[in-house]
């Protein structure tokens, strides 16, 4: 929202304070002021000139060599390039040595041979946006009004001695999303009174009632729809003072009618539309639900078609707005209009964002539905609009207002206790200091003792409880005023779950191995939904979604992951690390609180260890991860019931990818990116893993023991084992587990070879055996005779010969 300080000035006293004092006090109390603009503080000697004469310039086709007087006696000569200059127009100058918008200065100069004393500027050489000029000021010089008078400040004309402070509002604080709104909040920051607009209308012998009727088919949509009848109206240019107010707040002039509504807009923050009566028709007013696959052209001349859930504005037949939002191109105001139809009202507020979101029309007008109007003030909004019109464009209001009205306005009475609101606040306001900041606020209350009865404005509707209130309060003591105080009673230590722990020592291992964490969007497209998924779900999908991408809550992390190495490869880092905690969501069935699941995840490509001094380089691999994880185990204690499986994952490659058992269930995966899914996400030689993190985190370990360091030697056999080439190590390294029985301290792999050194279809896995008594000494035949055993397990259970 854009605050005309001076604008401001003429609803509440500010003449004691700065802008920057009350942006600093405004931004105190709640409401961020995000900046402020000082029109015109760094321009200078720009003056109001009255062009004498315009002739053409002897050396050049499009420039204007124009006498102009600039209230200094004789009148001095400017060329200018503005088509639309001429004799007799009352403009803007940039005298020698003035300073315009982008801090340029202007000199004295030889255009083409003729002397040229200063500028005829416009008003985006002032420094204001070209989508806020009047149309036809766009592509030349701003002409004044001809009462302006010659040699005077043309800054101060344009009210470009304003400041302008933009407010960045929270949706609950709809209420200053006008100018009478942000003056009840100035008011009560500085314990003024607020000065509302006086309006009077002139009584007509004719009644509005005898040009139109209305009748609204769906109530719970409009509620509450008034309409004006106003004749007579001459449509031209607004006065300067309103077209200079409208596009400080950033909208653009049209005419004097359309420009009165977006005033009022500002003003009241109750959208109007104005409607020329002789266009609609009919002398009906019906408001009702579009039809499907109705059409209406708006005033941006864009062909809109409609559906059920879209609320219209017709004429008994067709529709001539889109309620809310915009109005028709067939019903538009234009120069020749003469009898005006003003529509003041109150939507639901659902149905206009429905309509906004559905045509990408977001509009003043609409934001305002969307976030809340005074249901009071739609009425006195149409008066006041309809004086303006009288005032400007010369029109005659027809008596009376002919409404549709079902509207229920519930009073809204909150009462709160000093005692309460001073525990609440940790603060020992008095009773005159809370009746102080209720009538500051404009809240009329009744006190009975300790209490206070408040009733609450149609206004403020954003408050509804007494919390609410406590934070009125609470803003306007000052939260700076709010005393620091510790909490008493008895503390407690807090401390971490045991799954906090776990959590945490994830992390650490993660980021202690390279990884970097990420966090990513828990929605994707239906088209990754289904892309590593640990468990079956139907997809759970969003009512209203934001876009196809983002429709659909996850099943994995992975998706979202293998997007972030592809954004990071075509950026040219090659070398990426990811992993990320985070939820994913399983359905219940419909109408059910889907479960959330914690999972674990994790990519990894391009190159794990690079020493380029020590000339030493390890490309990430399948076992670069797994070994990442085996730490990960080993940390969480539970790798002794881990164990590894070949398997066949959607999505993974066949031959490079293995599932994870906890206990004998599945936990997860761990392995490389099929080529052909490498192809969809546009990544190469990724490696990946997910977990169910919860599962894995709630497994109960017993507590860390520590043995002391062996004081006794181990002794380590070397067996190179003839199998099958589709044996896992990891069943080998089970049996050799189960057969070696206390004795038996370590089993590791060391060797796996496939080649024409060994029969066709076999492979040689080699093995050392730590044996170790941490009482005594282990004799070499106690030793030989645990190993023979373990060789004829080895035999019996896997097929397998040693190695000669």
């Amino acid at each position: 929202m854009l605050v005309s300080y001076k604008w401001l000035g003429s609803y509440v006293d500010v003449s004691d304070v700065t802008p920057e004092e009350l942006a600093e006090k405004i931004t105190r109390t709640g409401i961020e002021v995000e900046g402020i603009e000082q029109k015109g503080a760094t321009m200078k000697n720009i003056v109001v000139g009255h062009v004498l004469t315009c002739i053409d310039h002897p050396n050049s086709d499009h420039l204007h060599l124009c006498q102009v007087d600039i209230g200094e006696g004789e009148p001095v000569q400017i060329i200018c390039g503005a088509p639309n200059v001429a004799a007799g127009q009352k403009v803007i100058v940039a005298k020698p040595g003035a300073r315009i918008g982008g801090n340029v200065k202007i000199k004295k100069g030889k255009i083409r041979g003729e002397i040229s004393n200063g500028m005829i500027c416009s008003l985006q050489e002032l420094g204001i946006e070209g989508k806020v000029v009047p149309k036809e000021y766009a592509d030349g010089i701003y002409v004044l009004p001809e009462d302006a008078k010659v040699g005077s400040d043309a800054l101060a004309l344009l009210n470009m001695d304003d400041s302008v402070l933009e407010l960045s509002l929270t949706p609950n604080r709809a209420d200053c999303m006008s100018m009478i709104g942000v003056a009840y909040e100035t008011a009560a920051i500085l314990g003024k009174e607020v000065k509302l607009p006086k309006i009077t209308l002139a009584p007509s012998s004719e009644k509005a009632s005898d040009y139109i009727s209305v009748k609204v088919d769906t109530p719970e949509d409009a509620p509450l729809y008034t309409a004006k009848v106003i004749k007579n109206v001459k449509i031209g240019p607004s006065p300067l003072w309103l077209q200079t107010k409208l596009m400080a707040a950033g909208i653009r002039p049209h005419n004097n009618v359309v420009d009165v509504t977006n005033f009022i807009l500002l003003e009241y923050g109750q959208p109007l539309h104005a409607f020329d009566y002789n266009r609609l028709g009919s002398k009906e007013i019906l408001v009702r639900r579009a039809k499907e696959g109705e059409k209406i052209i708006t005033l941006d001349d864009a062909e809109r078609t409609l559906t059920s859930e879209h609320l219209v504005i017709t004429n008994g037949q067709e529709p001539v707005a889109l309620a809310g939002v915009m109005g028709g191109a067939n019903s538009e105001v234009t120069n020749d209009t003469s009898t005006i139809l003003l529509e003041s009202a109150y939507f639901d507020s659902h149905v206009i964002r429905k309509a906004s979101k559905d045509h990408g029309l977001r509009s003043e007008a609409s934001s305002r539905y969307e976030k809340g109007i005074d249901p009071l003030r739609v009425r006195e909004a149409s008066e006041r609009a309809c004086a303006l019109i009288a005032e400007i464009a010369g029109g005659e209001v027809l008596d009376g207002m002919v409404v549709h009205d079902t509207l229920n306005i519930e009073p809204v009475t909150v009462t709160i206790e000093r005692a309460k609101v001073n525990q609440f606040l940790g603060t020992d306001l008095s009773l005159e200091i809370v009746a102080n900041i209720l009538a500051r606020l404009q809240f009329p209350y009744k006190q009975d003792g300790d209490a206070f009865v408040v009733d609450i404005p149609s206004r403020r509707w954003d408050i509804t409880i007494k919390e609410d209130l406590y934070e009125e309060i609470a803003r306007l003591y000052g939260y700076d005023n709010i005393p620091k105080t510790l909490p008493d009673g008895a503390q407690t230590a807090g401390g971490l779950t045991p799954y906090q722990k776990k959590r945490r020592i994830v992390r650490e291992i993660l980021e202690g191995a390279g990884l970097n964490q990420a966090v990513t969007y828990s929605l994707t497209s239906e088209e990754k939904f289904a892309h590593f998924t640990l468990e079956k779900s139907a997809p759970i999908k969003l009512a209203m979604p934001m876009s196809e991408e983002h429709a659909i809550l996850r099943l994995s992390l992975l998706p979202h992951l293998l997007d972030a190495v592809a954004y990071n490869k075509a950026r040219k880092n090659d070398h990426v690390a990811l992993f990320e905690t985070g939820a994913v969501f399983i359905s219940q069935g419909e109408n059910i609180q889907p479960k959330e699941s914690e999972h674990l995840a994790g990519v990894m490509t391009g190159l794990y260890v690079n020493h380029p001094w020590q000339g030493e380089k390890r490309v990430v691999d399948f076992y670069v991860v797994k070994g990442i994880l085996e730490a990960l185990f080993e940390k969480l204690q539970v790798h002794s019931r881990i164990r590894f499986e070949k398997a066949n994952i959607d999505g993974m490659h066949p031959g490079q990818t293995a599932t994870i058992l906890l206990n004998d269930e599945t936990i997860g995966f761990v392995g490389k990116i099929h080529p052909n899914m490498e192809k969809q996400y546009d990544v190469k030689n990724v490696f990946a893993f997910e977990l169910d993190l919860e599962q894995l985190l709630n497994t109960e370990t017993a507590p860390l023991a520590y043995e002391a360091i062996p004081r006794f030697p181990s002794i380590s056999r070397d067996i190179a084992l003839i199998v099958d080439k589709e044996k896992s190590a990891g069943e080998l390294e089970q049996i050799i587990t189960e057969a070696g029985g206390k004795l038996l301290k370590e089993v590791k792999v060391f060797d796996v070879y496939q080649g024409d050194k060994v029969e066709a279809g076999k492979k040689s896995v080699a093995f050392t055996l730590t044996y170790l008594d941490p009482e005594r000494t282990l004799t070499d035949d106690e030793v030989t005779k645990v190993h023979e055993k373990v060789l004829a397990a080895l035999h019996e259970k896997a097929g397998a010969e040693l190695r000669k």
